[in-house]
């Protein structure tokens, strides 16, 4: 059995049918990426996932818990954290102030303050700066450490690399090799062709609301049809 797995799930906005019977698996320790366009299902299934979008049917189960209609803090409290697209850090708290908030006892890992600034030195500096006063990559330095003293079984990263200079998307996958390397798992969701097919250990693609493509990396690199048609590389 998976850390997670998703079965045959349909989600609506209103009356918009986003999800259309969406199926896939993450084994644990792995890193999963989840590709596709803009507008291609893949931010709805994470809010699906992690409680704020509920699927109308289907099922979804969190290491052997079915998870389907719980509330979104019972899930977090379960295991899963959530890196959001657009960072979403606490603008008015401080670095500290912001990892305080999120940190709590280990599912996986143990993950402390100190290791969060060991992972990302610039945060060590910046320890009494508001969130405002930050960059955007230290933004999403903070957003990543935030989640990981959170201590979670499966982190969701939903486009970590958005909006980041190719220097700084260095430094991001380097962390989540480190992090992956201690056994999390990480369901990541990217538009980054090439970054994510360096991190990741199984791939799905989706479009216009299911999955239309899963293979390993390798497969999904060799195939020109599928990164044509779906992916524009």
């Amino acid at each position: 059995m998976g850390i997670l797995e998703i079965e045959n799930v349909h989600t609506y906005y209103g009356d918009s049918h986003v999800l259309q019977g969406v199926s896939l698996k993450i084994e644990k320790g792995d890193v999963m990426a989840l590709l596709g366009r803009n507008g291609a299902g893949k931010t709805t299934l994470v809010h699906t996932i992690i409680g704020f979008n509920p699927p109308r049917s289907g099922k979804i189960v969190f290491d052997g818990v079915d998870i389907t209609y719980l509330k979104t803090h019972l899930i977090a409290r379960l295991g899963i954290g959530l890196i959001p697209q657009g960072r979403r850090v606490f603008r008015s708290l401080t670095v500290n102030e912001n990892l305080d908030i999120a940190a709590r006892p280990g599912h996986a890992l143990n993950f402390s303050m100190d290791e969060v600034f060991s992972l990302f030195p610039n945060l060590r500096a910046r320890f009494r700066s508001r969130g405002r006063n930050l960059s955007g990559g230290e933004q999403q330095m903070l957003a990543c450490g935030r989640a990981l003293v959170g201590n979670p079984a499966l982190l969701m990263l939903d486009e970590p690399s958005e909006g980041l200079a190719p220097l700084l998307v260095r430094e991001l996958e380097g962390v989540v090799k480190k992090i992956k390397a201690q056994g999390l798992s990480i369901l990541l969701v990217e538009q980054n062709f090439s970054f994510a097919l360096r991190l990741a250990d199984y791939v799905y693609v989706m479009n216009r609301g299911v999955v239309v493509h899963e293979s390993s990396p390798e497969e999904l690199k060799n195939n020109s049809e599928i990164k044509s048609k779906y992916l524009g590389v």
